[in-house]
C-alpha cells in the first residue's frame, strides 16, 4: 500500500507562483512514474505533468508547458510541482499520482488563482 499526501495549495493572484509537494510512504513504494493531475468544478480530471522515478524524464500537458515544472527528490520520496505564471484557468484541485501496475492517488490540494 502507498500513501500520498499533497501540500502547498492555496490562493494566489494571476501571474503568481505556487509549489506543490507530494510525500509518499509505504513499504511497497517503488513507482515507475509520479505525476500530477487536476480537476476543476464540472470538468474531467486533466493530466498536468509526469516524471519517471528512475532517470527523471518529464512530460507535460499542453496547457502547462513552459509554466509548470515537475521534479523529484528520491531520497525523500517526494515529488514537486512548481507552478509559475498562474492563470485563473489553473484553478482546480490538484492530485498526486503514483503509478506502477496500480494507480495510487492523494487526497488533493486546492489551488485557486484569482484574476
Amino acid at each position: 500500500q502507498v500513501q500520498l499526501v499533497e501540500s502547498g495549495g492555496g490562493v494566489v493572484q494571476a501571474g503568481g507562483s505556487l509549489r506543490l509537494s507530494c510525500a509518499a510512504s509505504g513499504r511497497t513504494f517503488s513507482p515507475y512514474t509520479m505525476g500530477w493531475f487536476r480537476q476543476a468544478p464540472g470538468k474531467e480530471r486533466e493530466f498536468v505533468a509526469r516524471i519517471w522515478w528512475s532517470g527523471g524524464s518529464t512530460y507535460y500537458g499542453d496547457s502547462v508547458k513552459g509554466r509548470f515544472t515537475i521534479s523529484r527528490d528520491n531520497a525523500k520520496n517526494t515529488v514537486y510541482l512548481q507552478m509559475n505564471s498562474l492563470k485563473p484557468e489553473d484553478t482546480a484541485v490538484y492530485y498526486c499520482n503514483s503509478r506502477t501496475n496500480i494507480d495510487y492517488w492523494g487526497q488533493g490540494t486546492q489551488v485557486t488563482v484569482s484574476s
